[in-house]
């Protein structure tokens, strides 16, 4: 007994290698309670609620676009995780055939390390901010957000720095409580949109279908740049099938619950957050609590995935580091840039700046895999870069800034960026590949 507590205690150390046979284990329904668990937070609530306060949708009209939208993205990010599923291997190590080595250790693994720790640390500002005002507000304690931010922070780190296993453990282990959470949730809910004139059907304007294609293609956008993370979960899956159908499942449910919580808080009472709509609902201590845990195992949650796939891909672009130090590196990194508020209060802008470098490199790697490459991976080992593929993004990166923001220029973006990635791709492969393999 003592041996196999000692063996679970034991951190991760498969970096940039193939996970053995023997440890792709996990079934498609596991991904689904991970993925579910994760969706629930914050960050994902922002989207399907600005379509009911900004856009003026109907809670319905607002639910079905958006979960439609982030239904699409799911599909290519289930798409992009079967290099990890079939090979054992993380994400950006996956992008060196579609990017080159250098390309995906100079260009790609350092977006992806920059976009998982700027979420990392919004998320865990956004939840520190929510717990010290439920603390504050119903139980008197009053918990310095620097002190909060820290101590969360610190705790997600390591959890990530455990590895997989962790992460699987955690998960699955929270999400019962989370799931009655989101049931109260829904049951105060209900019971208030039926006590007052709200309807699920009208927005506040006429609805007209630009507008739902607008929170769409935002939705879409939130999630599509999950291509370039997606393989480092699913490289311990138990087949493909495993791999891809239990993110999709998770993420499309997970998300499905997501937006009906958001748009009802937002549409009863004009609050992003459902976890704070619902603590000005009761005054019983127990469900106040209940919300605070619930808010506190979203974001841990989330970040757990963050800090995993943010160490690996550091790794790729360190790889002397190995994976243990560059995720105890990440994690210090996390843990000082969560202190800092401003990463939400300036958010617009710095998310702008990571759409316009991740939407351009996800639409080129999309391209590569299920256009050019039929879904198979064909492996490279180069110093080269695939000039044709960082091009694309590179120039797609600089035409984002250009696009108004009425024709969506993240959506706009990644659909022109892929067409003319693939046509150009398709019109010279009779060219030899300038990316030798492996």
């Amino acid at each position: 007994m003592a041996e196999v507590q000692k063996r679970q205690l034991r951190f991760e150390r498969f970096g940039l290698e193939s996970i053995p046979q023997e440890l792709q284990q996990t079934r498609w329904y596991e991904y689904s309670f991970i993925q579910a668990t994760f969706s629930v937070n914050a960050g994902n609530f922002l989207v399907p609620a600005l379509a009911v306060l900004q856009g003026h949708l109907s809670i319905l009209a607002a639910v079905l676009s958006t979960t439609i939208g982030a239904a699409v993205a799911f599909l290519l990010v289930s798409y992009l995780s079967l290099p990890g599923a079939r090979y054992g291997i993380p994400a950006q190590y996956a992008m060196r055939s579609f990017l080159g080595v250098k390309g995906a250790q100079w260009i790609s693994s350092p977006i992806r390390t920059i976009t998982s720790l700027y979420w990392f640390s919004v998320q865990t500002v956004g939840g520190s901010y929510v717990i010290q005002k439920m603390l504050l507000s119903y139980f008197h304690v009053h918990v310095p957000f620097t002190m909060l931010a820290i101590i969360l922070s610190t705790i997600m780190a390591i959890l990530a720095l455990i590895g997989f296993e962790a992460v699987k453990k955690v998960t699955k282990q929270f999400f019962p409580l989370l799931l009655i959470g989101q049931v109260v949730i829904l049951w105060l809910f209900i019971r208030s949109l039926q006590a007052s004139s709200i309807s699920l059907t009208h927005g506040a304007h006429e609805c007209s279908f630009s507008t739902c294609l607008f929170y769409a293609s935002l939705a879409f956008i939130q999630y599509i740049s999950g291509v370039t993370s997606s393989s480092d979960i699913t490289r311990y899956a138990k087949t493909g099938t495993h791999g891809f159908w239990g993110l999709y499942v998770g993420n499309v449910l997970g998300f499905m619950m997501t937006a009906v919580l958001a748009t009802l808080g937002a549409g009863l009472f004009q609050n992003e957050n459902p976890f704070i709509a619902t603590s000005t609902l009761t005054t019983s201590s127990v469900v106040v609590g209940l919300m605070v845990i619930c808010s506190m195992i979203s974001m841990i949650s989330i970040n757990l995935s963050n800090a995993y796939t943010g160490g690996l891909s550091l790794l790729n672009s360190l790889p002397a580091l190995g994976r243990i130090k560059a995720a105890i590196l990440f994690g210090l990194l996390g843990i000082a840039l969560s202190t800092l508020p401003q990463l939400v209060s300036e958010a617009k802008t710095y998310i702008s700046m990571l759409g316009a470098f991740v939407v351009p490199l996800s639409a080129v790697i999309v391209a590569e895999f299920l256009w050019i490459n039929k879904r198979t991976l064909i492996p490279i080992q180069t110093k080269n870069i695939n000039k044709l593929a960082i091009g694309h993004a590179l120039i797609g990166a600089l035409i984002y800034f250009f696009v108004p923001d009425q024709y969506s220029p993240g959506f706009t973006l990644f659909v022109l960026t892929f067409i003319s990635y693939g046509l150009t791709k398709r019109f010279v492969s009779g060219k030899a590949r300038d990316l030798s393999p492996l």
